[in-house]
This record gives C-alpha cells, sequence and structure tokens, in this order.
C-alpha cells in the first residue's frame, strides 16, 4: 500500500527513519528496515533537488514539506498479536497471578490499529508468560496502559481472577501511580494539583487537549528539582486520560522536554539529547489482586532519560 507523506515543521531536520517512525505509529526499527528494503522513496522535492523514486537512506536529514512516498507491507490485523521478543522490557516481579514488567520506550502495550511494532503482551508471550485470556483478544491480561513513548511500570495480569480484580481497581483509581517528568521551565507555584477536563484536540485526531466539555483530569505535582532550562516534576494520577500529563504540563506552558508533539522546544531537545517525551513510570503501588498484600514496584530511569538530567547537571 503506497501512501505520500509530508513532513511537518516539529520533525523539520530529523533522521527519516525518525521521522517515518513518528508519522506512521511505528518503531523506528521497523521503520528503517523499509528505509533498508527501499520502501521508502522521495516525491517531488525541488528545495533539495530530488529525483522523484529516488531511495531515501534512513540517516538523511528530512526538511520540512519534503514529501516522501512510502509503500508499507500489507496491514496487519490489528487484533492479532505477534510473539516478538522485547529484549529491552525486564520482568521486575512475577507470581502465578501477576507479571510487573519495567517498560521501555518504543513499545505499546498491546496491539492495536496502525500500530505494527513490538508490545508488552507479544514480549511476555515469547519469554513463555501466561497471560491471562480475560478482555479483548489483542488487550488481553491488561488492565491498564502506558504509551509507546512512556517508559516505566507496568503490571499485567496473569489469572483471570486477577485480571477482574485489577481491572476494577484501575477503575476504582485505587492503585497508586507515580511518575516522574522533566517539563520545561519552573511551574509555579512549585507544587499543586492541575484540573482540567481533557478531549480530543479539535484540529488533531491523535493529539488531545484541555477543552471545555471534555473528560475530569486532575493531576498532583511537586517540584523535586530544579535545573533552570528544565525541572523534575514528582508526579501523581487521580485520573489517567489519554497523554494526561503531557496535556495537562502544555496547558500551563510546561510541556514534558522533548516532547515536539505537545509543544517543547526542539534545541533544548536537542541539547538534552532527547527522542521522546521526558516521562518515566517511576512506581506503581497495588493491592495483590488474591493476597491483598500492599505490593509496590519501582523502574529507574533508563540511560536517555538518564542522560538528560546529566547533562543538566544533576543526578538521576
Amino acid at each position: 500500500m503506497s501512501e505520500q507523506l509530508q513532513v511537518p515543521e516539529h520533525l523539520a531536520g530529523k533522521r527519516a527513519d525518525a521521522v517515518l517512525a513518528a508519522l506512521l505509529g511505528v518503531s523506528r526499527t521497523e521503520a528503517a528496515e523499509w528505509i533498508s528494503a527501499d520502501r521508502v522513496c522521495w516525491a517531488v522535492d525541488r528545495t533539495q533537488g530530488r529525483a522523484a523514486g529516488t531511495p531515501v537512506k534512513k540517516s538523511e536529514k528530512l526538511p520540512a514539506g519534503a514529501q516522501i512516498a512510502v509503500d508499507a507491507p500489507a496491514e496487519q490485523d490489528p487484533h492479532e498479536i505477534t510473539v516478538e521478543a522485547v529484549d529491552e522490557m525486564t520482568l521486575l516481579y512475577e507470581d502465578a497471578d501477576i507479571v510487573a514488567v519495567d517498560k521501555p520506550v518504543g513499545v505499546a502495550a498491546h496491539p492495536s490499529p496502525g500500530w505494527r511494532g513490538p508490545t508488552v503482551i507479544g514480549g511476555l508471550l515469547a519469554a513463555g508468560v501466561r497471560i491471562s485470556t480475560s478482555g479483548a483478544q489483542e488487550r488481553r491480561g491488561i488492565v491498564h496502559r502506558l504509551d509507546v513513548g512512556t517508559s516505566g511500570v507496568m503490571v499485567v495480569a496473569k489469572s483471570e481472577r486477577a485480571y477482574t480484580v485489577l481491572k476494577d481497581a484501575f477503575r476504582q483509581r485505587t492503585p497508586q501511580k507515580t511518575y516522574h517528568a522533566l517539563v520545561q521551565g519552573l511551574p509555579d507555584p512549585h507544587e499543586g494539583t492541575i484540573d482540567a477536563p481533557i478531549g480530543r484536540h479539535p484540529g488533531h485526531d491523535w493529539r488531545f487537549a484541555v477543552i471545555e466539555g471534555g473528560r475530569e483530569a486532575r493531576t498532583h505535582y511537586r517540584l523535586l528539582e530544579a535545573y533552570g532550562r528544565a525541572s523534575l516534576m514528582d508526579i501523581t494520577l487521580e485520573t489517567g486520560r489519554t497523554h494526561q500529563i503531557r496535556v495537562h504540563f502544555s496547558a500551563l506552558g510546561h510541556p514534558c522536554a522533548g516532547d515536539l508533539t505537545y509543544g517543547a522546544d526542539p534545541q533544548l531537545a536537542s541539547d538534552l539529547g532527547l527522542t521522546r517525551q521526558w516521562l518515566h513510570a517511576v512506581q506503581l503501588g497495588i493491592t495483590h489482586p488474591v493476597s491483598g498484600e500492599q505490593m509496590t514496584f519501582r523502574s529507574d530511569y533508563p540511560a536517555d532519560l538518564a542522560q538528560a538530567i546529566d547533562i543538566l547537571g544533576g543526578s538521576p
């Protein structure tokens, strides 16, 4: 299936594999594979003098407005789980009922339309971990989610009882979800609650925004460290709307560093070596669905996020 794409302003100057991954919602590895297979070519691009049909190289920097033609592989069934090892994903805890994982960036919780990259479910199955069969086929065992571009702690149900109890717990907002986010500037006040409804952005189906009539959304935050150009925040969610932290801090004028989708400064992202939003699910506290034991799982910052803190002069 051939598709022609135009490079938007916020992706200008990025490598071709990074641009393709962002525009089509695939992993960067998969985008690089398509480019290596000559599935991505230049369309008419007078500013660069490229001839239509010339293969794009994955390391090429694409300018804003450039036209590229993509011959994508046949679409897979969005409900089909691809059993694929995710080497970067580690198990934090496992028993007969639940498994807690440290989800890396670039991995989706489960299959969905438009996503062709690795998933938590597929990675667990590839590792021989049994997953609950409750829920929709493509989301079985999934009781909560993290965005593809967000790393950190996730818990997945292995038994049917665990799925039912945990699904209800997340619906009632009893688990304690703690995130760390590096946001631009310094929010004032340094501690507080953002209470603003979130809904789909009226002009962009793939973005969300604070809008009148949206779903209730509350984010509690406090300052951990101020670095001048950016601040490290400790965040707990009372609700769990899609992109909630990213949308709320963008609405405050303090988007997550590296989050170009929601207005982050591209120069700061480049200075910090970020290719995604600085947002990490650092801790998750739950009541075990069978034993009733209080459990807390924690994830360290991955290398890219720790590097950004180091560049700012802090210590992760």
